[in-house]
């Protein structure tokens, strides 16, 4: 597909309202104690403030994926784009806690819209090797986004606590210029692709029912499918351990700035953010496959590292390590959905991946929280290991045994 110049605009467009999706809720870290202390409540619902929009992304992508299949993604984007502005910039004005939460719960909706429409207008605009670089890029700008804005979160929040939602207003101007770069795709569209070829799999009209019927045929037919989804919940988990706990690792090593440690959570973005950029390239080469489990090798070695770390330095190369698998995992998952999933669906089962990531984030902290009373906080990163080292395993062996059965056939 030849990229003329208005749709360089619209990659651009996309890239950008990618970082929106991780601004949601890391432009705020640095100023929850100061939301604590002038809104007189407990430290934890401050620290809803941060979380309640994953719920409603949860709760709502696959209400957005439903929409985005019906009309196509250009302007459910469009309108997440212009709730997101709405509900995030609403805390300029506000300055009491169930109408800030209330705000952030419309955040939430916005978001849940903008990544499920962004993740659906690079299926719909890109085709092949070029799709793979959009996604890697997608993923790119999402671990610079993670790098950058809990940066100005923090100087805003030197200015005063609510300046930074000021931030949240960028999504209403990149919500007027999708108007005019963003063009109308999918929808009937699709619809109609879907009945002609469905990306070369069975054509069981029980896939295209409704409800959970249909849903569950689609899971018959493609159980792969289920394996992405597991693994993108699993991505997250184990992001989020590094969010949550490495903090509390990093104490007993004597790191305790709150700029020090932004310091090696920026690292695990920015080595994120390079080997995403390079996706495109990768995947050219090796099997998305393959780069998933290079990527299960670094996770290994990362909490290894982690759970043996014992020095300043020797704290390094477990961010760094992390993000480079991450880096690989997450666009090879958005490239799965689009081979995987129903042509006249992919807004569905893409809604699906983002319910099942923020799933995997909110429950991080209670999936590894228990073990800090028993085994301390490199307990998090020990079980992390073991993990990461079974999902390798279970990877390694399909691959093996895929590779023996085709040897065997040829």
């Amino acid at each position: 597909m030849t990229e003329s110049t208005r749709l360089r605009g619209t990659l651009w467009i996309i890239l950008a309202s990618a970082t929106l999706t991780v601004m949601a809720g890391a432009i705020l870290g640095p100023i929850v104690p100061a939301i604590q202390s002038t809104l007189g409540v407990s430290e934890s619902n401050a620290g809803l403030i941060i979380t309640t929009h994953g719920a409603l992304i949860v709760v709502f992508s696959p209400i957005a994926g439903a929409l985005i299949d019906r009309f196509g993604p250009r302007r459910p984007f469009i309108g997440g784009l212009v709730l997101y502005g709405i509900g995030g910039g609403a805390g300029l004005g506000i300055d009491s806690f169930g109408p800030l939460l209330a705000s952030r719960a419309v955040l939430g909706v916005g978001v849940a819209f903008v990544y499920t429409g962004v993740t659906v207008l690079i299926y719909d605009l890109y085709e092949g090797q070029r799709m793979n670089e959009v996604l890697g890029l997608r993923s790119s700008a999402n671990s610079v986004g993670a790098v950058i804005w809990p940066l100005v979160g923090g100087a805003l929040g030197t200015l005063s606590w609510q300046a930074p939602f000021g931030v949240y207003l960028v999504a209403i101007p990149l919500g007027l210029l999708a108007v005019v770069t963003i063009p109308e795709t999918g929808g009937e569209n699709r619809s109609a692709q879907s009945e002609s070829t469905d990306r070369g799999q069975s054509t069981d009209r029980s896939t295209s029912a409704g409800g959970i019927a249909g849903i569950a045929a689609v899971f018959r037919e493609r159980p792969a499918l289920l394996a992405v989804y597991l693994l993108y919940f699993a991505a997250n988990a184990l992001l989020y351990s590094i969010v949550v706990f490495y903090p509390q690792l990093l104490a007993q090593l004597g790191i305790t700035s709150s700029l020090s440690i932004s310091l090696y959570l920026a690292a695990n973005g920015l080595a994120g953010g390079i080997s995403a950029a390079l996706y495109g390239r990768l995947v050219a080469r090796i099997e998305r496959r393959w780069l998933v489990l290079i990527a299960l090798g670094l996770w290994v070695a990362a909490f290894a590292a982690a759970t043996a770390a014992q020095s300043a330095l020797t704290a390094v190369p477990a961010v760094v390590a992390f993000g480079l698998g991450l880096g690989l995992v997450f666009p090879s998952a958005f490239g799965w959905i689009e081979s995987l999933a129903p042509v006249d669906r992919q807004g569905q089962f893409s809604s699906y991946l983002a319910s099942a990531g923020y799933t995997g984030q909110f429950l991080s902290p209670v999936i590894f929280g228990p073990l800090i009373p028993l085994f301390g906080v490199r307990g998090v990163f020990g079980a992390a290991t073991a993990a990461a080292a079974v999902g390798l395993v279970v990877l390694g062996a399909a691959l093996a045994v895929g590779k023996t059965g085709s040897t065997a056939s040829s």
